[in-house]
């Protein structure tokens, strides 16, 4: 499993690392931050967060904005997974647990509160050198029930299909899953890997293979491919044309007292200035 560290440190001179411990303030209060030329003795923190792959580099862009306007505050950030993510929070093994999928009814009932932060639409994805443009959601959904087997059975050439699924417990699945239709029925023998990055490299180098990732990842290295004749571009999932989309969601633990240093980022992330950051691969919630 990739796991991922962010260390904001003090940007001066010399970089200097600026955390060795908790705050000792631990009021849930939040407000607009202010930076360390406002505040040149405010307390240090250390933001922790956990959870989904999808999420994290959208969480990445937010952290590094922020520290335009908090240096004094670093974030330990574990990307292994939704399923890791909502379990940490209850738990108390972070302070942010991060979802690419909605919570069940039972996952809420622990103890969480939800915070949307952004709109991302999923991707199907596929080898630059096939010639498939296009499939249904019906389509897709036989491919990954193992209903269709051969390219050439959705208007590509002959070649029988490498399925390329996300790890039991991936967000980008649960959601998948969900929304295509076939939760429980995954053609069995289909490539199970953890990670957006993973599928990616996966896709990249099998000339049969399908895949799905956030479509905030994609990049020249795999190919989209249009459902049901509509193009995967954040334009269609705000005109809701485009349907394989999911919410991006960070989690708290309800009833606890956050650090205020944490509640500030979470109500920074809903600013005009964090919403940019969301609107460069992402969409909006604002």
């Amino acid at each position: 499993m990739k796991k991922l560290f962010i260390v904001l440190a003090l940007t001066a001179a010399s970089l200097v690392s600026v955390f060795a411990g908790g705050s000792k303030d631990q009021s849930s209060g939040g407000g607009t931050p202010q930076s360390s030329a406002q505040s040149p003795a405010a307390s240090q923190y250390t933001v922790t967060a956990a959870g989904s792959t999808s999420v994290s580099p959208l969480m990445e862009l937010l952290i590094t904005e922020y520290a335009k306007v908090r240096p004094n505050v670093k974030f330990n950030m574990s990307a292994t997974g939704s399923g890791d993510g909502i379990k940490a929070v209850p738990a108390e093994t972070a302070e942010i647990g991060m979802s690419s999928r909605e919570l069940s009814p039972a996952e809420i009932g622990t103890g969480i509160d939800e915070h949307l932060i952004a709109i991302d639409g999923i991707a199907v994805i596929v080898n630059t050198n096939n010639p498939v443009s296009n499939l249904t959601i019906d389509q897709i959904r036989d491919i990954y029930t193992g209903e269709v087997t051969d390219w050439s059975q959705v208007g590509g050439r002959a070649g029988r299909i490498a399925v390329v699924s996300r790890e039991p417990g991936s967000g980008t699945r649960g959601a998948f899953e969900e929304i295509v239709k076939f939760q429980d029925k995954l053609l069995m023998g289909a490539i199970e890997f953890d990670g957006t990055g993973a599928v990616k490299a996966e896709i990249s180098r099998n000339a049969d293979a399908v895949g799905y990732i956030s479509l905030g990842s994609v990049d020249n290295s795999v190919k989209t491919l249009s459902v049901g004749g509509v193009a995967a571009t954040t334009a269609n999932v705000v005109n809701n044309s485009y349907k394989i989309a999911r919410p991006f969601l960070l989690l708290t633990k309800k009833g606890r007292a956050l650090n205020s240093e944490t509640t500030a980022f979470l109500d920074w992330i809903l600013t005009d200035a964090g919403q940019t950051i969301v609107k460069t691969s992402w969409i909006s919630v604002k």
